[in-house]
């Protein structure tokens, strides 16, 4: 049986994805759906440039990670999780992926979610939020790649 930390992360990321869903469902943006585009050397490129300014102080140079990311430290916060496959980032559609990015946990989940991580709406533009996106998945082994395709193809599927 999964001990108590690792059932809290999962309810977490259900009621994220729940959130988004019904966020994403309910809005009528006239517009595409954000993608990523690990496949433009440019766009790479410049995530990578995004990730190592704005991200990787948290998430790593290496998107490792912070140790012990599944469990809430000492403050209520959970760590910041990996970018790499051994995260859950791989697990969100490229649209929860961008709005958490851009506004942050908080305004997305609502209620009394708290979140070390900050909205970068403001900070960076919608272009280089995707780049570094972009990066991040980038740097997954191909079979992760399909997989994350088959997630955004269902999440498209489920709010269009």
């Amino acid at each position: 049986m999964p001990s108590r930390p690792v059932i809290a992360v999962l309810v977490t990321v259900a009621l994220i994805v729940t959130g988004l869903i019904f966020l994403f469902g309910s809005m009528d943006d006239g517009g595409a759906t954000p993608r990523l585009s690990p496949g433009d050397a440019d766009t790479v490129a410049r995530g990578q440039e995004v990730y190592r300014a704005e991200c990787a102080a948290c998430h790593g140079r290496n998107l490792e990670g912070q140790g012990d990311w599944r469990q809430r430290n000492a403050d209520g916060l959970l760590p910041a999780p990996p970018h790499n496959p051994s995260g859950h980032t791989w697990h969100h559609p490229d649209a929860v992926l961008f709005e958490l990015t851009k506004r942050g946990p908080q305004a997305v989940v609502g209620g009394q979610y708290t979140s070390a991580m900050p909205a970068f709406e403001g900070t960076l533009s919608d272009a280089d939020i995707l780049a570094a996106l972009s990066y991040i998945k980038s740097t997954w082994p191909a079979e992760v790649r399909v997989r994350h395709d088959q997630i955004n193809d269902r999440y498209d599927a489920e709010t269009r």
